[in-house]
């Protein structure tokens, strides 16, 4: 599959390494008559990159910018290059590359070339053919060309055809700056230099295999401002998008406000324009965009020059590719007419009829894309599931088309037709241009060895659909996915292939997908994994259903570090996947020994507590040879040290302390000892309580929680193992403990952020049918929420120092991070946390065979970026896994927030008492216990 509404089974997939390596392959596929279909990144969306042959990923080795002269402003690159990467390569020199899809972090220069891909920037840099200079192809039968001007590596017969049908090229053409669909063959007129380099782009694979490409690089402007036009519709909208071309914006990008999900950053209107100007400088940037303010006729209007505001509504923009598969009700939309695109002065008629089109056969859909070309991107709630759905898909097709060309248009304007809109083209072009489309396709590719169905001879429109293969009913699940109606195959359908799981690194914040980001195989990214749940719902390639080896053994390396639930741009949520997945494929059968080990946890912390015994298993596990036989028996890596274990509990300390005067006063909080804070890091509990009573709060603890029989527990570590009927029972008991908690209504502070999550999501999901679940769910909040939201007026103590760190991967999916941010700044503590994950993740850092990808992980950004922190910065770590990682790979002492300000106020507190020289920075509350107890080396970083 590829980003597109098809499914096609191939024989196999070759990952060629060069030149020659395509060639061999093309000469035993034509030995043996097997189709052959060259593949980038597979974001396409028409099915172009889906056959039944044999696959060309280039992505794997044909990755690599060549050369790039910044003098003659071109490079050479390879077909499996991702854009991104060629931007950079090209940045230092001032340059970049001119077309620049949404999928840039994942797209390929050799897909952008197949498709004639072009982004929001095309009304100033044009498309990606325009970009092209010269094409290293290798055809079906393996001849080697090098495509140029002036009939440059044009194959025998090709100058004839296009000689003997000049009228017909000259003629038959629409003209408009988006004409993506058919062939490019009237580049080949000689007027137009006879270019056969740029009559190849668009072909989408069906010509020959690129295996080289010499592109030309833009200046890339100093600065920019974006100019934000609010109007009342997107028709409104669209209809002044022409009328801004003339001052030479860099963009005119439309988008409506249901596909927004807060316009609380823009202006007032019921649509936008994102209009982006460059300048010299900032000044002449933000000039040129007030200038375009004053020329639009515009609701009202916003002028942005900050970068990172800029890109924050940027990534509206691209995410809207994955935020349009759903309706504003949840309803599933799909591609299929995405991206058609008409002369840009008639796009807010053709709106306005497209509208009415859809209200005629029931459908909804909203547009939204490259405005200022007259380009639509939309998402269309078809019913591809059901046989009248399918027709009226075909029907609406069919009449859309006709609407397109009645308005001078091109049924592809960025991503090509594929298999969605190439049974079409005799509509657009005529019978007679369509035949001539097949005889440019048989002088380049006499044996249809290439990409055959495509364009040319074209698979129907409603064939090969990738939901056909799923089961109509629901699959008996578990978890209760509320946004999927309780249909796991819905669920699952979420991917729709945009990749954006499959980026080489991680930026900023964003989380997803560290496995992908190690491993680079498709199979260990979140689109790879959901379509291996897919085709295990099919049942057709992947037969052995819940206990299959090749889905499991793709979930093995998911860390279920949840961030594709906020980072993928349709909400896909693999770590539950990954747990539902587990439990079906354990059920009745001997379980690894670390979901034993690991999974239950929390009893063999409490046995050792009852037994008062954590003195004894610490001397154990400090015996080589004792601690290696128990890793063994317990599917533990043998790289991993054990933890210590706290010899007081976090509960115990709280049954048997004195609390200070006043510390009964203020709004009352319940303070969770999740398993880790308990047994394993209470210096964190008994830190948070210190700093919660100098907010004022009066802090308790679950009700019984220090008896043996009435501990609360999350069911995080049986929920990350799949065993989700022992997560139930453990679930239901916490809620029955809660219950008291719950009536009172209660603020519920959980200062393990994995364990917050669990609560917020798993909880109220495994157990929907208990109300109760939901209310605890609603009742959790952060250490730093707690104190945002019930100790408004508290000011924290002054750090003054840079932080170091991480977010925890559970919290940025799943809890958000602003309430951090604020405390952390209003305490002087400066500098942004890395994001990415830790790579330990719970139980997967320690099991058996996961060690090597868990150290990449962390390699990715959080040791790098403690390693060059500076001396005096503050190592922050919330989630006691991310303070485990750091302790075992970087020997490095990590701190949960609370630590930090409970230190600060002892340090106050004792300042304030004369302490002397030296007392007030040892007072952190705990110190010496648990696996965050190690001050790390010398010169480590604290």
């Amino acid at each position: 599959m590829d980003a597109s509404n098809y499914r096609r089974v191939p024989l196999g997939v070759v990952a060629p390494r060069d030149a020659d390596d395509v060639a061999a392959a093309l000469e035993v596929c034509r030995a043996h008559g097997v189709p052959v279909v060259a593949r980038g990144g597979g974001t396409s969306i028409a099915g172009q990159a889906t056959g039944t042959g044999v696959v060309l990923d280039f992505t794997r080795h044909m990755n690599r910018v060549l050369s790039l002269d910044p003098a003659t402003r071109t490079a050479v690159v390879q077909p499996g290059l991702v854009l991104d990467r060629l931007q950079e390569a090209a940045a230092p020199h001032g340059l970049r590359f001119g077309p620049d899809p949404s999928t840039h972090s994942r797209c390929t220069l050799g897909g952008m070339i197949g498709n004639n891909s072009c982004g929001s920037h095309s009304v100033a840099w044009g498309t990606t053919a325009d970009s092209v200079r010269e094409l290293s192809v290798v055809t079906a039968r393996g001849e080697r060309l090098r495509l140029g001007q002036r009939w440059a590596g044009a194959p025998e017969g090709l100058r004839t055809l296009v000689e003997g049908e000049r009228a017909r090229l000259r003629t038959g053409f629409p003209d408009l700056p988006r004409r993506i669909s058919g062939y490019a063959l009237d580049a080949l007129l000689p007027e137009n230099g006879a270019d056969v380099a740029r009559s190849f782009c668009g072909s989408e694979g069906t010509l020959g295999v690129l295996t080289e490409a010499v592109v030309r690089l833009v200046e890339a402007p100093r600065a920019r401002a974006l100019a934000v036009l609010g109007y009342a519709d997107e028709s409104a909208a669209a209809q002044a998008a022409a009328g801004l071309l003339p001052h030479r914006p860099l963009t005119v990008e439309g988008m409506a406000a249901d596909l927004v999900p807060s316009a609380a950053a823009l202006p007032r209107g019921g649509a936008w324009l994102f209009v982006e100007t460059g300048g010299d400088s900032g000044a002449q940037a933000r000039a040129r965009a007030e200038h375009i303010v004053r020329a639009a006729d515009a609701v009202d209007a916003l002028v942005v020059t900050d970068p990172a505001g800029q890109r924050a509504l940027w990534r509206v923009r691209e995410d809207a590719s994955g935020t349009a598969t759903r309706m504003p009700d949840g309803s599933e939309a799909w591609p299929g007419w995405e991206d058609c695109a008409v002369p840009p002065a008639r796009l807010g008629a053709y709106l306005r009829d497209f509208r009415a089109l859809l209200a005629a056969h029931g459908l909804r859909g909203t547009p939204y894309g490259h405005f200022g070309d007259g380009c639509v991107h939309v998402r269309i709630d078809f019913d591809l599931l059901t046989a009248p759905g399918v027709a009226r898909f075909r029907r609406f097709s069919e009449e859309l088309a006709d609407l397109v060309v009645a308005h001078g248009g091109s049924l592809s304007g960025e991503h090509g037709d594929g298999q969605a809109r190439a049974e079409l083209l005799p509509r657009m072009y005529g019978q007679e241009t369509v035949a001539l489309f097949a005889r440019a396709k048989a002088v380049w590719d006499p044996d249809d060895l290439l990409n055959p169905g495509m364009l040319v001879r074209p698979h129907r429109l409603d064939d090969n659909l990738r939901f056909a293969s799923l089961p109509r009913r629901p699959v008996d699940v578990a978890f209760g996915y509320p946004a999927d109606g309780g249909d796991f195959s819905a669920a699952v359908r979420r991917c729709v292939g945009v990749a954006k799981c499959r980026t080489a690194t991680a930026s900023g914040p964003a989380v997803m997908c560290p496995s992908f980001r190690v491993t680079g195989e498709e199979a260990h990214s979140t689109r790879g994994r959901a379509r291996l749940l897919h085709e295990m719902l099919a049942g057709e390639v992947v037969t052995g259903g819940w206990r299959s080896p090749e889905v499991r053994d793709a979930l093995d390396l998911c860390l279920a570090c949840k961030g594709c639930r906020s980072d993928c741009p349709v909400g896909v949520d693999m770590a539950t996947y990954k747990a539902e997945f587990l439990h079906h494929h354990y059920a009745g059968r001997r379980r690894p020994a670390a979901h034993h080990s690991m999974g239950r946890l929390p009893e063999w912390l409490r046995a050792v507590d009852r037994t008062r015994t954590a003195a004894l298993v610490n001397a154990l596990a400090g015996v080589a040879p004792l601690a290696r036989l128990g890793k063994r028996l317990g599917g533990i890596a043998g790289e991993r040290e054990i933890p210590r274990l706290a010899t007081e509990p976090f509960s115990r300390w709280w049954r048997e302390r004195a609390a200070p005067a006043g510390a009964g006063d203020g709004t009352r909080v319940v303070l969770w000892p999740d398993t880790f804070t308990e047994h394993l890091s209470p210096s964190v509990g008994r830190s948070a309580v210190r700093v919660l009573e100098s907010a004022g709060l009066a802090v308790t603890l679950p009700p019984a929680a220090g008896r043996r029989r009435a501990r609360v527990c999350c069911g995080l570590t049986y929920v990350s193992t799949g065993q989700l009927d022992r997560a139930r029972t453990v679930m239901r008991r916490t809620l029955d403990t809660m219950t008291p908690v719950l009536a009172a209504g209660t603020p519920v502070v959980v200062l393990e952020p994995s364990c917050a999550a669990a609560l917020r999501t798993d909880l109220p999901e495994l157990l929907s049918d208990d109300p109760r679940a939901a209310r605890l769910a609603s009742r959790v909040l952060t250490f730093a929420e707690s104190l945002d939201r019930l100790a408004p007026g508290w000011t924290p103590p002054r750090l003054d120092r840079p932080a170091v760190g991480q977010t925890h991967c559970h919290q940025h999916a799943v809890l958000g991070d602003d309430p951090d941010r604020r405390l952390r700044a209003a305490a002087g503590l400066t500098g942004e946390l890395s994001g990415g994950c830790c790579g330990l993740a719970g139980d997967f850092g320690f099991a058996r065979g996961h060690y090597e990808v868990s150290a990449a992980c962390a390699e990715e950004q959080l040791l790098p970026a403690v390693r060059t922190a500076p001396v005096d910065a503050v190592v922050l770590a919330d989630g006691f896994s991310c303070r485990t990682q750091l302790e075992h790979l970087g020997g490095v002492r990590g701190r949960h927030l609370a630590e930090v300000l409970a230190e600060a106020l002892d340090a106050e507190s004792s300042a304030g008492a004369g302490a002397g020289p030296g007392e007030a920075g040892g007072a952190v509350p705990g110190a010496g216990e648990g696996v965050g107890s190690s001050a790390g080396p010398p010169g480590a970083v604290r």
